[in-house]
């Protein structure tokens, strides 16, 4: 769950279903520890930290969505 009431994004979801840890994918992503805390706590991050944990996933561009939904997805959760 995120702070705002709803689920904002599925990187959590991905890396434990890849059996991966926190360490590991930041290490793969290039960012650090914390980082993917904040990702996976529901905060925003930037464009170019979405994309490093899609390729560090091994999912590309065209599969954002499923780590991370467009902003009209997140205000519904918001909402909610």
């Amino acid at each position: 769950m995120s702070p705002f009431g709803g689920v904002v994004n599925r990187v959590q979801k991905f890396r434990e279903a890849a059996l991966m840890a926190k360490a590991e994918l930041a290490r793969k992503a290039g960012v650090s520890e914390s980082t993917i805390d904040r990702v996976e706590a529901g905060h925003d991050c930037r464009m170019e930290t979405k994309r490093k944990i899609l390729f560090a996933l091994g999912l590309s561009l065209h599969e954002s969505t499923k780590l991370f939904p467009r902003n009209g997805a997140r205000r519904a959760a918001e909402r909610r």
